[in-house]
């Protein structure tokens, strides 16, 4: 199927490893021109090989801190000066974390908010101007299941989630005028970086606890009776970028292997 997404412009923050990078990889296939963003422009620099590599797309790499709203703009005004403008905007970064209201400082709280609230609203008003511009714009938001149905000690990610998701019904309603959708992909446990560093750090303890075996440890609390692959949150995010998915917005998708309480 021919998602529509040749010679798209595409910005994908948190875009140098899992859901990003999947997400990147498959607009990239798709024909889209595809920045990805983050911190380290080492990481992102191997990143923009490795999807160029399976992509053949076209792919830059531009390091920027989306919790500060001026490395935003310049990040925004490199990638229009190296493609022309923006059809397209993956609010993707930020990592879990977790506590309960007790034990969570100021600081955590702090971090993951300017990460994933205030960078997810640097990064739309940015490029709020090429997308009215383009007429087709798309802005996705990377949540949690978390988001809509919190559990106990999931602080601050589940407060941050549910104000992404907040922001994602707001933004459809208000920018539908300008034919800009909004939707928020709301991304269970996947096969990611951060479970491979508590992996690392379980089998210093347990050299015979394998990766396999944290795995199959994560993906026994799913319904699907698996933990999921980056690819299938990313290749979920493409096809709501895409012409394919033209009349839809204002909506929170699970990508979760059934393992949310809610709809």
């Amino acid at each position: 199927m021919d998602l529509g997404l040749h010679g798209k412009i595409a910005i994908v923050t948190g875009g140098s490893d899992g859901i990003g990078k999947a997400a990147a990889t498959a607009l990239a296939t798709e024909g889209a021109k595809v920045a990805i963003v983050g911190r380290t422009q080492a990481k992102l620099d191997s990143a923009v090989a490795q999807i160029k590599s399976e992509s053949g797309g076209a792919v830059i790499g531009v390091a920027a801190d989306v919790s500060v709203e001026s490395d935003v703009q310049a990040m925004v005004d490199k990638v229009v000066n190296d493609y022309g403008g923006v059809d397209i905007l993956i609010n993707n970064a930020g990592t879990s974390s977790s506590n309960t209201l007790e034990n969570m400082t100021d600081d955590a709280l702090k971090v993951d908010f300017g990460i994933k609230v205030y960078g997810a609203i640097y990064c739309a008003r940015a490029v709020l101007p090429y997308l009215k511009k383009s007429g087709t714009g798309v802005i996705l938001n990377t949540t949690t299941p978390g988001g809509k149905a919190a559990s106990p000690g999931a602080q601050p990610t589940s407060l941050s989630r549910s104000a992404g998701i907040s922001l994602t019904k707001s933004w459809a309603g208000e920018l539908a005028e300008h034919n800009i959708r909004v939707n928020t992909v709301c991304v269970g446990v996947l096969k990611s970086g951060q479970h491979r560093t508590r992996w690392k750090a379980m089998n210093a303890e347990d050299p015979n606890y394998s990766l396999d075996d944290h795995w199959d440890s994560l993906g026994v609390r799913v319904p699907l009776g698996r933990i999921g692959e980056a690819r299938e949150a990313g290749d979920v995010i493409c096809f709501l970028a895409s012409a394919r998915a033209s009349y839809v917005t204002g909506t929170a998708i699970n990508v979760d292997g059934g393992t949310a309480p809610v709809v």
